[in-house]
């Protein structure tokens, strides 16, 4: 049995959300820079290389790559083999949100309820943290800065197990054509099938914080991951909404054995900066 004092979690989560939000993963800004060299609308191709440029100008003067710093998303992964001491987890991860978005110099979104006095909490917390116990004696935590221009385009749907794959294709393209220019496009897509309601959410949650380079290792899906994102682009929409080619850099799908009854479907929509970072300690 291997210990870990929850102060490391701490200052990983701080770190985590700080490099998060200052350097975006290089995949995604490759993906950015081979769009525009593909794209064949010239407004689309001007709006890509800003983007590459704001990139660039936010890695050199050492400033977060969005203002929209996000609301904290966790997933952290606890080795069954791992017993922790300290601070409960639950404190030491939102004391490691707090510390890295004042440390850091980030834009403190959060606020304290969401309908009635909406005061903001000063540190960017309580972060939404998902554990999961897993094999082994590691502990993965991965951050995921969640802006809500972006966020605030999502949707679900409750299919029956009569939907067809074309159907499904239908409702993400068609999520994506009510959003338009709103969630900054080139957007990268993240889908949930099956589960439940609330699971299919969470798996477009983690769908989103998946290496865009890597494809989902079931070939059907990883099939259906290229036609959406085909079927999107074919939109028009384009980067900024200006119109192009480039109305996504990728669809990633994550799924999960559902009820005999239904068919959850869930999109949840992450901006060209689509952020996060993830470390094993």
């Amino acid at each position: 049995m291997r210990t870990v004092d929850t102060s490391e979690i701490r200052k990983a989560v701080e770190k985590l959300f700080i490099e998060a939000n200052y350097v975006l993963p290089e995949s995604l800004a490759d993906r950015i820079r081979e769009c525009e060299r593909c794209e064949s609308n010239a407004l689309a191709r001007s709006v890509l290389s800003k983007l590459s440029d704001n990139l660039e100008a936010a890695r050199e003067i050492n400033v977060p790559i969005c203002q929209d710093t996000g609301m904290a998303v966790v997933f952290i992964e606890i080795g069954q083999e791992v017993a922790l001491c300290g601070e409960p987890l639950r404190d030491a991860v939102n004391k490691g949100v707090a510390d890295a978005y004042i440390n850091g110099f980030l834009r403190k979104s959060v606020v304290c309820e969401p309908l009635f006095e909406r005061k903001n909490t000063g540190d960017n917390t309580p972060a939404v943290i998902y554990t999961d116990i897993v094999e082994g004696d590691r502990i993965k935590i991965s951050a995921v800065p969640k802006g809500f221009g972006s966020e605030n385009m999502s949707r679900a749907r409750m299919f029956t197990p009569s939907a067809s794959r074309d159907d499904i294709i239908a409702f993400v393209a068609d999520t994506v054509r009510r959003a338009g220019g709103n969630p900054c496009p080139p957007i990268v897509v993240g889908v949930g099938l099956g589960g439940t309601f609330d699971y299919a959410a969470l798996l477009s949650k983690k769908a989103l914080a998946r290496d865009i380079e890597i494809r989902n290792a079931n070939p059907d899906y990883a099939a259906l991951e290229d036609d959406m994102l085909r079927a999107i682009n074919s939109l028009g929409i384009g980067p900024q909404g200006f119109g192009g080619d480039t109305t996504a850099l990728a669809v990633n799908i994550e799924y999960f054995p559902t009820h005999i009854a239904g068919l959850p479907c869930a999109v949840n929509i992450g901006c060209h900066v689509t952020r996060h970072k993830s470390v094993t300690i």
